[in-house]
């Protein structure tokens, strides 16, 4: 084998670390590895790229195969090209990440994957399979930079709701769990001028109802166009 040669010895995979909210908490869905290497072990939805497929390709096959979910945006996150971080042999791996509304998927494991189950994403299982703690932790802090940074958040609530249940969401993917300051939030929200107050209150509540909002994402668009910065 040539020098030159050697260097095409390496293999390509696609680790897929998919985030959910279900109305209270932020999850992260995990899979029970039913094959070499780590089996038994809790790991991201990830498997070897073909050699004739494009990463992001790679990414949404993997993704179908091991868990059933499709039509999920992924976003690439960052390359994991640690000598010995695959037991079998040199593995660069590169990270993609999603956040989605859990209620709208249905999880189907299948593959190598015994099983898929959605766990906690601020506290999850320490000792994940290959190195894969590490890439849920960066993928977790890119979420919540971009959270800060972007009003991602809006997609995982309903058409209508309140600014009780929008301050809860930031707080699940922001790992608050003593809350963020009420006042400060809905000063700074309000502040935007993103969203729109219904004509409407919440229905069929104990406590007194609370004002509806919706989201104007064009106008959020047009104001991002002229400068707004969306900071959380």
């Amino acid at each position: 084998m040539s020098e030159v040669e050697s260097f095409f010895k390496s293999a390509f995979s696609v680790d897929n670390v998919i985030f959910g909210f279900d109305g209270r908490s932020l999850k992260v869905l995990l899979i029970q590895r039913g094959a070499a290497p780590f089996r038994g072990k809790w790991a991201l939805p990830g498997d070897l790229v073909y050699p004739n497929e494009d990463l992001d390709a790679a990414a949404e096959r993997v993704l179908q195969q091991l868990t059933g979910l499709s039509n999920v945006y992924l976003e690439q996150v960052k390359a994991f090209g640690a000598v010995d971080r695959h037991p079998i042999g040199r593995v660069i791996t590169i990270a993609y990440y999603s956040l989605i509304k859990i209620s709208n998927y249905a999880v189907t494991p299948a593959s190598f994957a015994q099983s898929a189950q959605w766990h906690e994403a601020n506290n999850v299982i320490t000792d994940l399979a290959f190195d894969h703690n590490d890439i849920l932790d960066t993928c977790l802090q890119q979420l919540k930079t971009k959270a800060r940074r972007e009003p991602i958040g809006f997609e995982l609530l309903p058409p209508k709701f309140t600014l009780t249940e929008l301050q809860q969401l930031y707080e699940a993917i922001l790992d608050q769990p003593k809350g963020l300051d009420k006042r400060n939030f809905r000063k700074k929200i309000l502040a935007m001028n993103i969203l729109v107050e219904c004509s409407e209150q919440q229905a069929g509540v104990a406590h007194r109802p609370a004002k509806l909002y919706q989201f104007d994402k064009e106008k959020y668009e047009a104001l991002a166009a002229k400068g707004l910065s969306f900071d959380l």
